[in-house]
């Protein structure tokens, strides 16, 4: 287990541990489960909360092909860590500086023309072969796509750049909405009529993208030649109605901490103590969750009662189970041992599990278990 450089001395008493065997098997799972398409494994908002880094280097051993991000300076970051994947990044300004991109074989998502011709000012600084590009379409989400009026130039002058050398798109993707199965395929059946426009101006992309982690388990038809495995890599449900376990999946982040005080329990029905825990919403905790949710002591679980800026307070839920000073609190982990799932704090907080881990600020330790 090692720890992440310089983490140790912000927080000694918290720290996050990432199980990167578990990222590993769960990227695993899903090569078998795409049956012959390319798995790519996102890690942008730094892995989700667990380590970009760390996460792609696991997720590589996995079987990944791919690792996707949103920015450039996400991919700028693999690549300093001497990480040569296969490697998309697809949200830019429109007339974003691409040349250290290139210069860095990162392959580049496309929504409009203004992309395109900094694509193509970057590839001639540059000088070397053509750049590659994934065309991106918005078939129904609304973020971040080239509108259908706007496919046909797109195409057109994509293949006008092919043939002059410049570039080469290798893929075609969108962004799905997850909004229910209905809508899903409507735009399943919009990309398709993208790829087809895009034949029929000369392009012939490699890969067609369309699935994130909720398609790729439920939606076999949305798999196409690649999927992009965002929260189901750190061993998360994306469904209300089926946890990790039911998936195949397990969770790699676990979150401890160290009562560090104890203080008079506000319940005045038992002669109990409540605890400090350091962590707090300046840390990502979200503070709603205070009076919802429970975790676990060394002597059982406990009551999550208010949440400041950078501590908790917990108190026991019955008498006997008092709080020591130096009891260690775990907080979310893998709920098959027994401790508190990320979703049930993610129900505590009225929101959704990626929130919850990618929250995590740096003041918190990670380790790294491999």
């Amino acid at each position: 287990m090692t720890v992440a450089d310089g983490a140790a001395r912000i927080a000694p008493e918290s720290v996050a541990i990432v199980d990167l065997v578990a990222v590993a098997r769960n990227v695993s799972r899903f090569v078998l489960l795409a049956d012959g398409a390319q798995v790519m494994v996102v890690v942008k908002a730094n892995g989700y909360g667990h380590g970009a880094v760390e996460v792609a280097r696991a997720a590589i051993k996995g079987g990944a092909s791919w690792l996707g991000v949103a920015d450039l300076a996400e991919a700028f970051e693999l690549r300093d860590a001497h990480i040569d994947a296969p490697l998309l990044a697809w949200l830019h300004e429109s007339h974003e500086n691409f040349t250290a991109a290139l210069e860095a074989g990162i392959d580049i998502g496309v929504s409009d023309l203004g992309q395109l011709e900094s694509v193509v000012r970057a590839q001639q600084a540059v000088g070397a072969g053509p750049a590659s590009v994934h065309l991106k379409l918005d078939t129904g989400l609304g973020r971040n796509g080239a509108d259908e009026p706007n496919w046909a130039a797109l195409f057109d002058e994509a293949r006008r750049l092919e043939l002059a050398g410049v570039l080469r798109v290798r893929g075609i993707f969108s962004h799905l909405a997850n909004a229910d199965d209905s809508e899903d395929s409507l735009q399943l059946e919009r990309l398709h009529r993208g790829i087809e426009s895009a034949r029929r101006a000369g392009l012939q992309p490699q890969l067609r993208h369309l699935a994130s982690t909720a398609a790729a388990l439920r939606l076999p038809p949305m798999r196409l030649d690649l999927v992009r495995i965002g929260i189901g890599a750190y061993g998360l449900s994306p469904f209300d109605d089926g946890g990790s376990a039911e998936l195949g999946l397990q969770p790699a982040m676990t979150l401890r901490s160290t009562v560090v005080a104890v203080a008079p329990s506000s319940d005045a029905d038992f002669a109990a103590h409540s605890g400090i825990v350091p962590l707090g919403y300046g840390d990502g905790i979200p503070p709603q969750a205070a009076g919802r949710i429970h975790v676990t002591g060394d002597a059982g679980p406990l009551l999550v009662t208010r949440i400041e800026s950078d501590h908790l307070v917990v108190e026991p839920v019955s008498p006997g189970n008092d709080v020591v000073r130096g009891d260690a609190v775990t907080l979310f982990g893998d709920p098959s041992e027994g401790v508190t799932a990320v979703d049930d704090w993610a129900r505590a907080a009225d929101t959704i599990n990626y929130e919850i881990v990618t929250r995590l600020g740096g003041r918190v330790a990670r380790e790294y278990a491999s």
